[in-house]
């Protein structure tokens, strides 16, 4: 499942703390940038779970739909018959001119 795979959550994001240093980044545009960040990761997480959803209903209306289909009849139709029946259907037509 793509959950799994998923290493960060905007949780973990959120409560993710940096060490700061004598000429680090400034904290409030890091804050920023990582709200961003957290925003996308969760517009990001409802959308994969709408289209779980999504495909699973999809999954099981295909599923009825097969179900409610009858199945097809098994025809054990070869070449031979076809032709044979191409023949017959072309003497019913042309009649004995073709074989003159």
């Amino acid at each position: 499942m793509l959950s799994d795979k998923i290493k960060l959550s905007a949780k973990d994001i959120l409560e993710k703390e940096f060490k700061t240093s004598v000429r680090g980044y400034k904290q409030e545009d890091v804050d920023k940038y990582l709200d961003l960040i957290i925003k996308d990761y969760e517009t990001f997480h409802q959308e994969i779970e709408e289209m779980q959803q999504e495909n699973l209903r999809l999954k099981k209306q295909l599923e009825e739909a097969h179900k409610k289909q009858p199945a097809p009849a098994q025809t054990n139709t070869t070449n031979f018959d076809i032709l044979k029946r191409l023949s017959n259907l072309e003497k019913h037509v042309f009649g004995s001119k073709l074989y003159d």
